[in-house]
């Protein structure tokens, strides 16, 4: 058995782009940026930042084009697929996450704003839920600080 699975949390680097097939299935594209914090070899901290193509279909492309901006955060469950073509007699490739669940995060687009995540899963049967309000309790607070990997005790 093999397993194709990506799950990527990060923020939307524009806007959705809602389209219709020919046979009038909605399809929607986004991309969602995510970075890491790592030190290098002297000891330097370093960031880098990965872009991920996302493509998501039907009513829940509906949901992610009416709801979702730029700088918005967003948790996307899905495969990877690499899709190929031919252009100017060049093979072209392009790899993406196609979403089979996306789920919003809170509505400031940053960790630790309040804000309830609301989930856009439209599995066969099942409707998709609306935004909600922000949780009355607020949201995570994370410490200001990063966490050094050597004080983790395992």
């Amino acid at each position: 058995m093999y397993i194709n699975k990506a799950m990527v949390y990060g923020n939307l680097t524009r806007d959705p782009e809602l389209k219709a097939l020919p046979s009038g299935i909605q399809v929607g594209t986004f991309s969602i940026a995510t970075n890491r914090v790592y030190k290098d070899k002297e000891g330097n901290k370093k960031e880098q930042a990965d872009f991920h193509n996302i493509v998501v279909f039907g009513r829940q492309a509906e949901l992610v084009a009416q709801y979702l901006k730029k700088g918005n955060s967003a948790f996307v469950e899905g495969r990877m697929q690499t899709r190929s073509w031919e252009q100017d007699g060049v093979k072209k490739y392009r790899t993406e996450v196609v979403a089979d669940r996306v789920q919003f995060g809170p509505r400031g687009g940053a960790p630790g704003t309040t804000g309830a995540p609301t989930n856009a899963n439209t599995a066969k049967g099942d409707e998709a839920a609306e935004p909600t309000a922000p949780a009355a309790g607020g949201g995570i607070e994370y410490p200001e600080e990063d966490i050094d990997p050597d004080d983790i005790p395992f």
